[in-house]
């Protein structure tokens, strides 16, 4: 059989000496450059904060916050995450709020849009097509119009009811065409006067904490240790005249890594730790054996009651000289009624 014609030539195996590792195949770059880089970025965005026409900020912040509906941010591409997030953001802030697609909108999601909203138009260039097709669609609904640009006597601008210009000297891409500072000052400025809006609204911390109940920052605000805590019927307990020895079973079986020493009524008089036990037997030997808890037990012990914040029975844990695992909690009267583990409180995701 005759040869393969030149165009169709097939290329020969790369032997294994002929392989280019990793390392060669990343482009160099080093701490100046990329120092260079991160200054260049800080100085395009002081240009934005130094040149941000505050009247025109004031202006936009007063009509969100005096808004009766819902706040609408719509975006295409990179502005449209922006758009998104800041959303989000308001949302999270209790203010009423969504994200409105371009394209949904004018194939049906237009109709969640009523005169009494506002629908903000973010938009580096002020010319992107599908927000120019929107505008008329959203003023036939009522809405009132705000856009948010960059470039000086745009499209959009002209066609909404108010206009806060994003000052941007350049983008940092060296060709000055990804968005990536544009979309930077959007976002500062967006969530700048997402927190002006949450100032002027008086939204307290337990409000805040109550719209994240899953994430950390909702629990530490939110859970109480009697949310958190081991009930009396889970609790570890003993008698101070019980020996040591035979409250060995409970001291290992409940988890807590100690003893709740109470008198007939249940009020708290110590604690006895499996590190006092080891202290214990360390320095008595055998004589263990006729020791009872109440002699060894510590009588001043940190404690807690069930109203406090979870967050602050961590902290007590914490707190010098040296920090424990476990808080006994009681109420008023010095009774006990539960523990709270510094693994209960991890494990709440605290």
């Amino acid at each position: 059989m005759g040869s393969l014609p030149p165009s169709l030539d097939l290329p020969s195996p790369k032997r294994p000496n002929q392989s280019i590792s990793y390392h060669q195949q990343q482009q160099g770059i080093d701490e100046t450059t990329l120092v260079s880089l991160f200054k260049s970025q800080q100085s395009h965005l002081n240009y934005f904060f130094q040149n941000l026409d505050l009247s025109q900020t004031l202006a936009f912040t007063r009509t969100l916050l005096s808004s009766p509906g819902t706040i609408f941010f719509s975006g295409v591409g990179k502005s449209g995450f922006v758009a998104n997030k800041l959303s989000q953001t308001l949302t999270s802030l209790s203010i009423r709020s969504s994200f409105l697609s371009p394209l949904d909108a004018l194939h049906g999601d237009i109709g969640a849009l009523s005169s009494l909203d506002v629908l903000v138009l973010l938009s580096k260039s002020g010319s992107t097509e599908e927000l120019l097709r929107l505008v008329p669609c959203a003023r036939a609904k009522g809405a009132f119009l705000v856009s948010l640009t960059s470039v000086q006597g745009n499209a959009l601008a002209a066609l909404c009811d108010m206009n806060v210009h994003l000052p941007l000297e350049r983008e940092l891409c060296p060709f000055d065409l990804a968005p990536v500072t544009s979309t930077a000052i959007q976002m500062v400025f967006g969530d700048t006067v997402a927190i002006a809006l949450m100032e002027a609204r008086n939204l307290t911390k337990e409000e805040y904490a109550a719209n994240h109940p899953a994430g950390r920052i909702g629990k530490s605000l939110i859970f109480k240790v009697k949310d958190v805590m081991k009930k009396q019927d889970e609790l570890p307990v003993c008698k101070e005249q019980d020996l040591i020895m035979d409250q060995l079973v409970e001291l290992t079986s409940k988890g807590c890594g100690c003893l709740l020493v109470i008198d007939s009524e249940y009020r708290l008089i110590g604690t006895f730790t499996d590190g006092d036990l080891r202290r214990t037997l360390k320095a008595s030997g055998e004589g263990i054996f006729k020791l009872t808890v109440g002699q060894m037990c510590n009588r001043k012990p940190r404690t807690i009651g069930p109203d406090a914040m979870a967050v602050d029975a961590m902290k007590k844990m914490e707190a010098p000289p040296s920090p424990v695992q476990f808080l006994p909690v009681i109420n008023d009267q010095d009774v006990l009624i539960g523990i709270v583990t510094l693994h209960g409180l991890v494990s709440a995701g605290l």
